[in-house]
């Protein structure tokens, strides 16, 4: 009796903390319905991305709340655009600064689709890497409930470069390959330098000249390596032609000895 009853003690000691977290767990955010955010955008140069929200009222008691956002563009421009379930606009408005926030979502007003659209310019590298590529936020987006309780609905960022790390980035990448398939410890050592001098964010130049010193290293390893093998298998062969000579040698000269006893 003792053992059945701990047993029911702890089913329902589990299905209230289920209960109990389920309860405290905040509703899931809305959907991202869709979005157009580059992948990556040169230092300086000018920036659109948008983003569609739908799904907007999944608590089925949640029938408004507000949205915020957030970027690391300069001279930023937002819109916030609302759609109801034709696909008919029923509302927007505009922000500037690099944050917004209480754009308004609301069933009452027939929004069912939100587009967040953001622009500005991309910002200069405050600190370069090779791997993962550095990058910056584009936008982040959040609900905000009565009562005060956030939720993050989704982050999107982009790589972004100046022409000369751009170019030292495309060196890299071609010289990583044919280090990794050479096995070559010296091409390894000179790629590990040229990551480097990228990384410290001002000798560019550098890193691209290593990047090409590791390649050639690299490619030369592998003719090396090829150039063995060949003689190898070239020496294998003479060795198995020779083998095959002398067989014939041997069996002709059986053949004169057996002429002769005849």
């Amino acid at each position: 009796m003792t053992k059945t009853s701990w047993s029911r003690c702890s089913k329902l000691a589990l299905a209230a903390l289920v209960v109990l977290v389920t309860a405290a767990a905040p509703a899931a955010a809305v959907s991202v319905g869709g979005d157009d955010v580059p992948e990556e955008a040169q230092v300086g140069s000018k920036v659109t991305a948008s983003v569609t929200l739908d799904e907007l009222y999944k608590n089925p008691q949640l029938e408004s709340w507000t949205l915020a956002g957030s970027t690391e563009l300069e001279d930023v421009t937002w819109t916030v655009t609302y759609y109801d379930q034709t696909g008919a606009k029923v509302g927007q408005e505009s922000f500037d600064g690099q944050n917004f926030s209480g754009a308004n979502v609301a069933a009452a007003d027939g929004t069912s689709e939100v587009e967040v659209s953001v622009s500005g310019t991309a910002p200069e590298v405050e600190s370069y890497t090779y791997d993962p590529a550095q990058s910056f936020a584009v936008l982040s987006l959040e609900q905000t409930r009565a009562g005060g309780s956030t939720n993050d609905i989704d982050s999107w960022s982009a790589h972004h470069f100046t022409e000369e790390s751009g170019d030292a980035r495309d060196a890299l990448d071609e010289a990583r390959a044919a280090v990794a398939d050479s096995g070559s410890e010296e091409a390894r050592s000179t790629f590990e330098k040229a990551v480097s001098a990228f990384e410290s964010g001002n000798s560019f130049g550098l890193a691209t000249d290593l990047a090409a010193d590791a390649e050639s290293q690299a490619q030369q390893a592998q003719q090396s390596s090829q150039t063995m093998q060949m003689a190898i298998y070239a020496g294998g062969g003479l060795l198995a032609l020779g083998a095959v000579v002398g067989g014939v040698f041997y069996w002709r000269s059986q053949q004169s000895g057996y002429d002769k006893l005849g």
